[in-house]
């Protein structure tokens, strides 16, 4: 009787659900089918981070991390890329170019669907081909030019390249400051590299050939004899064209040895490290250029200096402001293409934005460059104060 009973349920069942539209047998319903393909859609989206957290240029990964998991944070607060929660994923590549390209055929395994990294640009240069081959776009908060001359379509940088740097820093010092005798201190990293040859060009155009031009590997911390020839030639500016503790390093040894040049540079120079290692004595003074010199700009670096003080009880930073830059970017690029995040049509949204950001207006070009402008600014007391 039991049994009986069971079979008139189960037909019950069968009759109820036929009547509504559904299936007596294994094909799913409509509904079925819709609910699954929601199910999907709402599958996290897998953002990997490769930076810097080990070693010299720590401080650069973490005011980077910072930057994107603000933006990420805010995202998903606001309800995700289209509804579906995005998953930041922190790896530490320890400055080392392999350690950085074996993390990104993990990313690559583990189905994400943009790279952020890294914060240096040598390791950067060597995920390109990686990351490129399996069509995973990338940004990178390197500088250096090299990374738009790979003729790959899925690299993007968030700030702009050392040309645009020293091109805005060689007219200051040469047109307004009216200093001709410059000597140089640069180290051959994929950065130091871009920095040297960069600046190097444009005071050439200018007329002016360096009284010296040093170059050193990126790891030295002794610096005494090529100062001791820098000094020399008696220069009224020091190019520095280094990462932020070697620069410091470098400013403060130069001090020492009497060199009294005023010291110019890019965007390391104007970070609190600089001014750490150098001593506030030595930096005092620097010139130094960067497309985001202050949190009181306008009312959107405020905003976003509040939320960065908040969420990390620090100061924001250029470094901080170009990360959420970019990850906002990619986020505005994940919503006009949510049903299908492949590369290619990653990278075809982000090249159809113009985005007004932390550092300034941005539209990508077919090389990965977004932004073409920088402004001059000068520590004083630690801190950069904007040229008007």
């Amino acid at each position: 009787m039991a049994r009986l009973k069971t079979v008139a349920w189960l037909i019950i069942v069968g009759l109820v659900a036929y009547a509504c539209g559904g299936s007596a047998g294994p094909t799913p319903s409509a509904s079925g089918a819709a609910t699954a393909t929601a199910a999907v859609a709402a599958d996290p989206i897998r953002v990997t981070f490769i930076g810097t957290f080990t070693g010299q240029n720590a401080d650069l990964g973490n005011w980077m991390w910072n930057g994107v998991k603000l933006a990420i944070d805010e995202a998903n607060a606001a309800g995700g890329g289209r509804g579906r929660k995005i998953d930041l994923i922190k790896y530490d590549d320890q400055g080392q170019p392999t350690i950085a390209t074996d993390l990104a055929q993990r990313a690559i395994s583990e189905k994400t669907v943009m790279v952020y990294g890294s914060n240096l640009s040598t390791l950067s240069l060597a995920m390109i081909p990686i990351l490129t081959g399996a069509k995973i776009p990338q940004i990178t908060s390197g500088q250096a030019p090299a990374l738009l001359q790979q003729n790959s379509p899925y690299i993007f940088i968030d700030s702009t390249t050392s040309v645009v740097f020293d091109r805005t820093l060689a007219n200051y010092v040469v047109s307004n400051l009216k200093i001709t005798s410059i000597a140089m201190i640069t180290n051959n990293g994929t950065y130091g590299k871009g920095e040297h040859d960069s600046f190097l060009a444009e005071i050439g155009k200018l007329g002016v050939t360096p009284t010296a031009d040093k170059v050193i590997a990126p790891d030295v911390k002794d610096f005494t004899s090529v100062l001791t020839e820098i000094r020399a030639t008696n220069p009224k500016a020091l190019f520095i064209g280094a990462e932020e503790i070697q620069s410091g390093l470098i400013a403060k040894q130069a001090r020492s040895l009497g060199i009294t040049a005023t010291f110019v540079g890019a965007a390391p120079i104007g970070t609190p490290t600089f001014s750490q290692t150098a001593g506030n004595d030595v930096s005092e003074g620097s010139v130094m250029t960067s497309p985001y010199l202050s949190n009181e700009t306008n009312a959107k670096t405020k905003a976003f200096a509040a939320a960065y003080q908040k969420a990390y009880g620090s100061e924001a930073t250029f470094h901080g402001a170009k990360a959420n830059d970019g990850m906002n970017m990619f986020i505005l690029a994940m919503k006009k293409t949510p049903t299908d995040l492949s590369g290619p049509k990653l990278i075809e949204a982000m090249r159809s934005l113009e985005y007004d950001g932390l550092l300034g207006k941005f539209k990508y070009d077919a090389t990965g460059l977004g932004l073409h402008a920088t402004q001059i600014g000068i520590i004083k007391a630690g801190k950069i104060v904007p040229v008007q």
